[in-house]
């Protein structure tokens, strides 16, 4: 229960604290008084006092909900208020010194209880009693533990004066978040806001256990607490939030934990969210850790919400997982047409474009608004020219993902453009027709109703196959700078794992980080896992299978551009080739071709004299062998303090064909210098 935030609880609450504690007071007395044979002291006033002071109260007082709540007994909750009276009454160590007669047992303590307070019973002191397992006292140091002093903790004193406080234990690890309507529900669009309410039915549900573990399981951070806070807002209850790399790492400190946090949760009716957005289940640094969180999963009281990207190992018997979906197109134009505000309608059709090339959260996209709109600011740019107000908000979005997937795959810088790329006429136009795929995709999927037809093939791949230096990077340049997208590279052969469910694991934090940024990707020696299938013999083979069937799937569902690449195109699998969607056959150069690879090769301020384009393209090379020949002979030329003439290709090719082991026929470079 949430205590009330009534003017005048404060002030009763405190009354009845001190009433309370004037009873225990009294008993004292009137055991003393029993001791020397005097007439005892009449506690019916103070019960009558106490009662009324309830009565007028809005909510409950503090102790009485603290004793519902631990289930303390009369005897266990006067044992409290002899401690709270040490805090509060001046004479109270002198009357315990009386009582117990020993001026030097000035303070409580279990023998002093037992004989004093009325409803004695032994039970309190076991360390099983709510007394002691909730940690509402420190017991001092020793031999008799009944004679042993009493204190009251000291987030329990503050909890009884209506001024909750959390243990100092948890204090630096536990955070408090703030629950209401402004911070919840209006960030949440109706797909998240679903599993919100799902969460918060399944904690008012009374036919359930109080303790229930949720692991939530979503990519974005800010998302997958933006849907705790607003389940918590739905139930009515409070919530803490702990990350667990900072999780005790002795089983005796965390079980200490544990008890406090439990406290704390009942007392508060909060939830607990454990923030694992962090944590991987792919690398060996973070198997510490999750020991651990299964560890609290097993030994935790209450309401446990577990937020990660990567779902966690985890069992418990009240375990439920939900998985936070990326929001749908409807709902991010909606979130882009709040952030932009009158903007939107000016960009006339361009923030549909933003939508179905980048899948940004609520938070990403409000930040990549102000992002742009800083961006014009600095650089005195106009706002209003909708042209340049579109070019930056699409930068925006580019940038938004980069950190995550720096670490995931190699950012490759495009500057390569049409005019440098040098094939035959049906592969230009098959790369053409990939850009123009993926810019229309928007009006042929969901304008024109393709998408609604069916969710499979939507994805833009293409496979490009070819020996090394036939320009299928360079190409893949080309595509991600026209479209003006970041490439990223991914080498098959170092995601592939030899372990059982880790390959899938890594690709699918590539895709959906991916998915962020609206990124082309570049899947290198796809033959890791194109290659053609054989008859399963062991499991081995039918992880394999698995892996390249997930894949698939994958790039299928991908709403950028997927690129893979192979050097060997005779080695995958034709089943695989008919679900990719372009296939580019990257062919050695004919002589015409590499003319013109020789001819674009320079840039326009590398001087040059003498060239004889003919001659060189009598040389069987590869365009990635002219680009290392070209760059090589104009080093040799600035060298010299020369423009580049035909001496200083025929040295750099000669030492080209060196360093490749490749025999160079005099018929190649004759009459080169």
């Amino acid at each position: 229960m949430i205590l009330t935030t009534f003017a005048d609880w404060y002030e009763a609450n405190y009354c009845y604290v001190t009433a309370a504690t004037e009873a225990v007071r009294q008993a004292l007395k009137s055991y003393i008084a029993r001791q020397k044979g005097e007439p005892e002291v009449s506690l019916l006033d103070i019960q009558l006092q106490l009662a009324d002071i309830e009565a007028s109260m809005p909510a409950p007082p503090a102790l009485s909900q603290l004793c519902h709540i631990l289930g303390l007994s009369s005897f266990e909750r006067d044992i409290l208020l002899m401690c709270v009276a040490m805090n509060f009454t001046p004479n109270f160590p002198s009357l315990c010194a009386d009582a117990q007669g020993n001026e030097k047992l000035c303070y409580p303590t279990f023998a002093l209880a037992l004989e004093a307070l009325p409803d004695a019973s032994w039970s309190a002191l076991r360390t099983e009693s709510p007394l002691q397992r909730w940690q509402l006292i420190q017991i001092g140091d020793g031999i008799a533990p009944a004679l042993c002093s009493l204190q009251i903790d000291k987030s329990i004193l503050c909890y009884l004066l209506g001024e909750p406080s959390l243990p100092e234990k948890l204090q630096g690890l536990f955070k408090s978040i703030a629950i209401d309507a402004d911070n919840t529900c209006g960030e949440l669009q109706p797909s998240h806001q679903k599993i919100a309410s799902q969460l918060a039915a399944i904690w008012l549900d009374t036919t359930e256990s109080l303790t229930s573990v949720v692991q939530l399981c979503g990519l974005e951070s800010i998302t997958n607490v933006n849907v705790v806070t607003t389940a918590c807002y739905f139930a009515g209850i409070n919530l803490h939030i702990i990350n667990a790399y900072v999780l005790a790492t002795k089983a005796d400190e965390l079980k200490q934990l544990m008890v406090l946090w439990s406290r704390e949760a009942l007392l508060s009716d909060s939830a607990l969210l454990l923030d694992c957005q962090d944590i991987s289940t792919t690398t060996t640094k973070d198997a510490a850790t999750i020991s651990i969180i299964k560890q609290l999963v097993d030994n935790i009281n209450g309401k446990l919400i577990i937020t990660c990207s990567d779902r966690l190992p985890l069992s418990h018997p009240s375990l439920i997982a939900f998985d936070v979906p990326k929001l749908k197109t409807s709902e991010q134009l909606a979130i882009w047409q709040d952030a932009l505000g009158t903007s939107a309608v000016e960009l006339n059709g361009r923030v549909e474009t933003l939508v179905s090339q980048f899948n940004l959260s609520h938070l990403a996209i409000f930040t990549a608004v102000e992002t742009a709109k800083r961006v014009l600011k600095t650089n005195s740019i106009e706002q209003t020219d909708t042209n340049n107000l579109a070019v930056a908000l699409w930068d925006a979005c580019r940038t938004q993902a980069r950190p995550q997937l720096d670490d995931l795959a190699q950012r490759i810088d495009t500057h390569a453009t049409w005019d440098q790329l040098v094939l035959q006429e049906q592969q230009m136009q098959i790369l053409q027709n990939i850009v123009t795929h993926v810019r229309q995709r928007l009006k042929v999927y969901f304008e024109w109703g393709f998408a609604s037809n069916s969710g499979r093939g939507l994805g833009i791949s293409a496979l490009f196959t070819g020996e090394s230096g036939l320009g299928k990077t360079f190409a893949a340049e080309v595509i991600a700078n026209e479209l003006r997208l970041d490439l990223y590279r991914i080498d098959l052969s170092a995601v592939v794992s030899k372990y059982i469910g880790e390959t899938e694991k890594n690709l699918r934090r590539i895709f959906d980080t991916a998915e962020t940024a609206g990124a082309v990707l570049l899947f290198d020696e796809a033959d890791a896992l194109f290659g053609k299938r054989t008859q399963v013999r062991d499991s081995r083979d039918r992880n394999a299978n698995m892996e390249t069937n997930y894949l698939l799937q994958r790039i299928e569902a991908y709403t950028g551009l997927a690129i893979l690449t192979t050097n060997l195109s005779d080695a995958i699998d034709s089943a695989f080739l008919r679900r990719i969607r372009f296939i580019v056959r990257f062919e050695f150069p004919y002589p015409q071709e590499r003319i013109q690879m020789w001819k674009r090769i320079f840039p326009a301020q590398t001087p040059t004299e003498g060239l004889d384009y003919n001659k060189l393209s009598r040389l069987d090379a590869s365009g990635a062998t002219i680009r290392n020949v070209a760059m090589n002979a104009a080093f040799l030329a600035a060298s010299a303090g020369e423009p580049v003439m035909m001496k200083h290709l025929l040295a750099a090719t000669r030492a080209e064909y060196s360093k490749i082991g490749q025999l160079l026929s005099d018929n190649q470079v004759k009459g080169w210098a």
